[in-house]
């Protein structure tokens, strides 16, 4: 799962903490840390770990979902289905006006 890393980052350094005190504190480990705060990335176990220790809201730290208003999930696939139909109906047609 995204993690908005600057808010956890934020949090240990107000704390005064290095990336390896907060990984014992939060029995994680340094390498886990690390991952959460140069790419974004741990899962929801960490996230409560984290949260629980730097006294920070799952809500501050949790990435807000990505959504492509060109691509909203769940449409290619009606998208592609109504394309083959199309398609299909369109062949038999071009077919069927050559005889």
């Amino acid at each position: 799962m995204e993690l908005q890393s600057n808010v956890i980052r934020e949090a240990r350094i107000q704390k005064g903490w290095t990336q390896q005190q907060l990984s014992e504190v939060a029995g994680l480990s340094l390498r886990t840390i690390q991952r959460v705060e140069s790419a974004g990335q741990g899962s929801l176990e960490t996230c409560n770990a984290l949260c629980a220790v730097l006294d920070i809201s799952r809500d501050d730290v949790l990435q807000p979902e990505r959504s492509d208003p060109l691509n909203p999930k769940g449409l290619i696939f009606p998208i592609v289905m109504m394309a083959t139909v199309i398609g299909f109906v369109l062949g038999v047609m071009v077919t069927l006006a050559v005889r």
